[in-house]
């Protein structure tokens, strides 16, 4: 075992034995605690309508139902990180697990927009416990060929339950029990406190205990509302405006002053001075000798350094086409939460299947070849998705394409993280995955204001221009449809198609919005390309070398 794995104190080690004979029991618990923070995050946007009518949201609430998960989860995933290399990895699961049941609890006896959002932000404090504790559990328990396997799984089921999120969000909407999508979390959660208790070994740093004694409250703090105010903004651009305002701002009863000016590159200016803040302290303290809580000397590490920049960059693809896609097929064809989200499930179903098969043909041929091949069909699928969309386009004619994007997914994603933490002492293993989560969910935020920009602005244009040539509405009435269906992300063409008189009109909307779709998808297979630029220069891990040097 590594020695990390065995830093707990004497009288636990041999309560440590039979949890690491058990480790792949122990990987299975950790994979569900996986699927449950991440099919969280995706599940809520198929429930929304539903949420929106029962607790009459606002426009502003329904979106931070939706964005406060993320925002706290990215903003929190470091400090906990460092917190289980300190406190015990194990210990950190656990509790995440538990203010996680507890949140999903109080979300589903929320009765006001205003406690569902409470209780989606003390579930992102929970998520970003869970998971740099599996991560870094993970890269302590498991070594060489079992390594690349235990990572493919772990992989596979953070692709996978991505896309079957929405799948299980759209059951739960065509029964009308959203509650029940946050409630089935309390048994999960109490299976999964067991079976960490039972399965897990305690791990966490060498020198923990006297660590302790002197935490970075600073770096700890820096990155938090340093993540926090940079994600947020990511977040809001699109609703607030990215520079100038288009929309009124106020917080706790205070009103942005209207100046013209945006509040989105305020945020965002101040996020980067307070990581710029954080780079600072955390070098002194490093210089000092003293403890931080995120050591810049990680970056020096290639793998680590590529592995997070080309994470960030996958998860701007993977978020931005599952934000799209469901309107498009909304908008055009009226599709409901159950069927939006069976058209998704090839991209499931893909994940899983190569996520398993990952581990084994990383073994024959490096976990840095199996990304590589993983960006090759992902650019590949989202590419041919991007040059054949058109009105006419339905679920089955998504599907090759997403089945080929989940195929390339699920080996990206399982061997990605596998490489970036490889050469990473296992000392630090928590700050590692930490960063590493942090990095795919900033992705994340960027993918849905990015495409979803992409798509809305695309969205306009077309519309002003397809009805300019062929619609014989007088020219206020073209620009407020045009405006009307860029403001509702496409869902007003449904209504188009049940106006009399307004065929042209409506034929208008599902072409735009195929153009629209046409324009998010190459724009993310271009971002993807990137990202496979950037997984080219990952190289074979020194962990795995190591194990081939010992056959």
């Amino acid at each position: 075992m590594p020695e990390s794995t065995s830093l707990t104190p004497p009288r636990a080690s041999a309560a440590a034995a039979p949890a690491v004979r058990h480790r792949w029991l122990g990987l299975a618990v950790i994979s569900l605690g996986v699927s449950l923070i991440v099919v969280d995050a995706t599940i809520v946007g198929v429930l929304l309508p539903r949420i929106v009518a029962d607790l009459s949201l606002t426009t502003s609430d329904a979106e931070w139902v939706t964005a406060v998960y993320a925002l706290v989860f990215a903003a929190l995933l470091i400090p906990f990180g460092r917190a289980g290399d300190l406190f015990g990895r194990r210990r950190m699961f656990v509790l995440g697990t538990a203010v996680f049941a507890a949140a999903s609890v109080a979300a589903a006896l929320a009765g006001t927009g205003s406690a569902l959002i409470g209780a989606r932000a003390l579930q992102g404090v929970g998520a970003s416990m869970i998971l740099p504790a599996t991560l870094s559990t993970l890269n302590a328990v498991f070594t060489g060929r079992d390594r690349a396997v235990a990572f493919g799984v772990w992989g596979s089921m953070i692709s996978g339950m991505a896309a079957l999120g929405p799948l299980l969000g759209g059951a739960v909407a065509a029964g009308g029990g959203w509650r029940w999508a946050f409630g089935i979390n309390l048994p999960l959660g109490a299976l999964l406190v067991a079976g960490a208790l039972w399965l897990l070994p305690e791990t966490r740093r060498p020198g923990a205990g006297s660590a302790r004694r002197e935490i970075d409250w600073a770096g700890g703090l820096l990155s938090a509302l340093g993540l926090g105010a940079l994600v947020c903004g990511i977040i809001e651009g699109q609703t607030y405006g990215w520079w100038a305002a288009t929309r009124p701002f106020s917080v706790a009863g205070h009103r942005w002053p209207e100046t013209g000016l945006s509040p989105v590159p305020v945020v965002l200016a101040l996020g980067i001075v307070l990581l710029g803040a954080l780079v600072v302290v955390e070098r002194s303290r490093a210089a000092a000798g003293r403890p931080v809580m995120l050591d810049l000397d990680l970056f020096r590490i290639p793998n680590f350094r590529h592995g997070n920049l080309a994470s960030a960059l996958i998860n701007v693809g993977e978020l931005g086409l599952l934000f799209v896609l469901p309107l498009f097929l909304l908008g055009v064809h009226g599709a409901d939460p159950l069927e939006i989200s069976l058209a998704i499930l090839p991209l499931a179903l893909g994940a899983f299947l190569s996520g398993g098969y990952a581990g084994r043909l990383a073994n024959r041929r490096g976990a840095h070849r199996v990304v590589q091949i993983g960006m090759v069909l992902e650019v590949a699928a989202v590419a041919a998705l991007g040059l054949t969309v058109s009105a006419t386009t339905g679920g089955l004619g998504l599907a090759p394409w997403m089945l080929l994007y989940g195929l390339g997914l699920g080996l990206t994603s399982a061997q990605l993280t596998n490489v970036s933490l490889a050469d990473v002492p296992r000392a630090q293993s928590g700050q590692a995955s930490g960063t590493q989560s942090t990095a795919r969910q900033v992705g994340a935020a960027l993918g849905i204001a990015a495409i979803g920009t992409v798509f809305a602005t695309s969205l306009g244009h077309a519309m002003t221009d397809r009805l300019a040539a062929g619609s014989a509405l007088p020219p206020e009435r073209q620009a407020a449809m045009a405006h009307d269906l860029r403001e509702s992300a496409g869902t007003y063409g449904r209504d188009l198609h049940g106006a009399p008189g307004l065929a042209a009109e409506a034929h208008a909307a599902d072409a735009s919005l195929a153009d629209a779709t046409r324009h998010a998808a190459l724009t993310t297979a271009a971002i993807l390309a990137l990202g496979l630029a950037v997984s080219l220069r990952l190289r074979p891990s020194g962990d795995l070398h190591r194990e081939e040097s010992k056959r």
